[in-house]
């Protein structure tokens, strides 16, 4: 029977509006919508698109705090800069390409350029309301879904001058979405250290960086294992703060116009390379890459007219120059760092002697550890990683790795996810129900080596470590990464745990990187699954348990899944596919890795016993609650 093809006429072509267009299209606005479980989700994105025009009210001048507070699902911005003006305030959040940034004349060097942010907001939320106050008068519209609610007259006000904006993500388009507040802490720092003079007042807690990008850097890394204190130069325009640390990999963080580009861009790229132009300029040293940059902690600022984003969410800055001078964005870091940098080490002997010290530790261990990767390399061949250990995706069939640019490695690599695996079982059910074309599964053999405080040399010596960052491609540094996610997929029981804590702690020893750059994750799958004859309800937790057991009332069937393996794959499909519940492990401010290790995976028995004992007890207390309600349902 022939498939019936739509009729291609007049009616098919259809105009959306504004609102519409946001609401089918949000990817387009905000990136990925999420739930709250990553920093890059869409509802932290309506957070920035919102303060981004409090914040470059600021940049101009205008406005020294911040107030922002956020509940468990409600949104409160108030900044004091000009308000928007009171008979544009409509058209300034529901009109698309309508803004003063047009206007560089008015803005400049601001981050929301488009026209867009606010609009996208107000289109996502199930109730948005903004006020605009200027010179004693307000101006008051409520919204629903982009549709006006309430045009409020304007009124007299004592309120000083600014604008307030309160919004409800909607819930039908962020399905089951909380805020983490750490990610927003962290995300209100950032505009702290990149605006001087900038108080944000976040949930009643006050935020204020005097030092910019050195307060940075302090506040990320341990003063213990630094190796020099923290090198500070700024000029107009650019700002740039760095030390090395003990750490494998490289921690950077850049921004332009005060936003942080999470996947950075020209001018972190352009940073990388100036920056080994320079210290091999300095020593007159020509030292391998690696050992200039492993280890290194920086933080990189500029401020550039009308920059180029590669997205809405503006999260990588594609731009080659700057405007309106048009020198490249390379050839003005270079300079700044060839002159500043450089400067710096000439008055600063010790920082430089220590920074020396430093590379040559590193070149001194690369070059230790090139006999033993020489045999690693021959092992990994001869133990047919690809056949036995990795069941890869189509994608990669012909390792994309080989032959490719790193822009043409990126864009093959979205989208594809290995789940790492324990036992025949578990690899067994991902292999038979995954999607063979993007995603890829990788078998471990029994326990991974607890690698805390063991050093890189072990990753070679240890057959399960050496096979997993060859079927990663991170030999050499994440640059080559196949796989954009990497999901831990373990049982959800003591070994399954276990196992769960030893890998995220190879990834945390010695490629940081993986986790900072947010590819690692965690799988949730359910842990319960509650049915009668007319419906089946998969929990991931003991609450929604208890919320599926007093909806399907009597006595529903309940399967408690104790391992991956006991989880059909017909079932399973379901758990891995677009919808696939993973939690992000994630690094916040106050978390140095070694001490974070230490705490986790050290000696420090008594204290650790401590804390899963507190914990133990919390856990003891709500299943008590539960087998009530069982009982009481029953």
């Amino acid at each position: 029977m022939s498939k019936q093809v739509a009729e291609y006429n007049d009616d098919s072509i259809r105009s959306l509006d504004w609102r519409e267009h946001i609401r089918l299209r949000p990817g387009m606005y905000i990136g990925k919508l999420g739930d709250g479980g990553h920093v890059d989700d869409g509802i932290y994105v309506l957070i920035k698109e919102v303060i981004d025009n409090s914040i470059d009210e600021h940049a101009m001048g205008h406005g020294k705090v911040i107030e922002l507070d956020v509940s468990d699902n409600e949104v409160r911005i108030r900044d004091f800069g000009r308000g928007i003006p009171l008979g544009k305030v409509k058209d300034a959040v529901s009109k698309m390409n309508t803004g003063a940034k047009y206007d560089s004349k008015v803005f400049q060097k601001s981050v929301g350029l488009n026209g867009v942010g606010t609009k996208a907001v107000n289109a996502l939320s199930d109730y948005f309301k903004v006020s605009a106050f200027r010179e004693g008068k307000v101006k008051t519209i409520e919204f629903s879904k982009g549709e006006v609610v309430k045009d409020h007259n304007q009124a007299k006000t004592s309120e000083k001058n600014g604008t307030e904006v309160v919004f409800r993500p909607d819930d039908t388009v962020f399905k089951k979405y909380g805020f983490n507040l750490e990610y927003i802490k962290n995300q209100v720092w950032n505009y702290c250290y990149l605006n001087a003079g900038l108080t944000i007042r976040f949930n009643g807690e006050k935020f204020l960086s005097k030092n910019g990008l050195l307060d940075l850097l302090e506040r990320k890394t341990n003063p213990e294992e630094i190796r020099y204190p923290i090198i500070h130069i700024k000029a107009e325009d650019i700002e740039v703060a760095v030390t090395h640390g003990n750490d494998y990999g490289e921690d950077l963080y850049s921004f332009v116009n005060g936003q942080h580009t999470t996947q950075g861009g020209t001018h972190q790229q352009a940073f990388r390379e100036a920056y080994v132009k320079t210290i091999r300029d300095h020593y007159g040293k020509n030292w391998d890459v690696s050992d200039i940059r492993t280890s290194i902690v920086a933080a990189i600022s500029v401020r550039v007219i009308e920059p180029v984003f590669e997205s809405q969410t503006k999260t990588k800055l594609g731009s080659l120059t700057i405007e309106p001078e048009g020198q490249s964005i390379k050839g003005f870091i270079q300079d700044f760092l060839s002159k500043e940098l450089d400067n710096f080490l000439h008055r600063n002997p010790e920082h430089a002697e220590k920074l020396k010290k430093r590379i040559e530790q590193n070149e001194r261990e690369r070059k230790e550890l090139s006999g033993i990767k020489k045999l690693a390399n021959e092992r990994a061949k001869k133990a047919n990683l690809h056949n036995k250990k990795l069941r890869d995706c189509r994608l990669h069939y012909n390792d994309v790795s080989k032959g490719k640019n790193k822009e043409e490695q990126e864009e093959k690599r979205q989208g594809t996810t290995v789940f790492i695996t324990e036992g025949d079982s578990a690899s067994g059910s991902i292999t038979k129900s995954r999607d063979v074309k993007t995603q890829a599964v990788f078998s471990l053999r029994g326990k991974p080596l607890n690698c805390f405080g063991l050093t890189k040399k072990v990753v070679y010596e240890n057959e399960e470590f050496n096979l997993l960052q060859h079927a990663l491609n991170i030999e050499e540094g994440i640059d080559g990464l196949r796989y954009n996610n990497i999901v831990i997929a373990t049982d959800a029981d003591v070994d399954g745990m276990h196992i769960r804590l030893l890998i995220m702690t190879f990834f945390l020893q010695f490629f940081p990187d993986l986790v900072r750059n947010g590819h690692v994750y965690i799988l949730e799958t359910p842990l319960f699954r509650v049915r009668n004859k007319k419906e089946t309800i998969y929990c991931y937790s003991e609450t929604e348990k208890k919320e599926a057991i007093a909806k399907l009332k009597g006595k529903p069937e309940i399967t408690r899944f104790k391992g991956l393996g006991e989880i059909s794959p017909e079932e399973f499909a379901m758990f891995i596919g677009e919808d696939m519940r993973k939690e992000q492990v994630a690094l916040y401010d106050e978390a140095k890795i070694q001490q974070l290790l230490s705490y986790y995976m050290g000696k420090n028995t008594q204290e650790r016993q401590k804390f899963i004992i507190e914990n133990l007890r919390v856990e003891l207390d709500e299943a008590a609650d539960l087998e009530t309600l069982e009982e009481e349902t029953a």
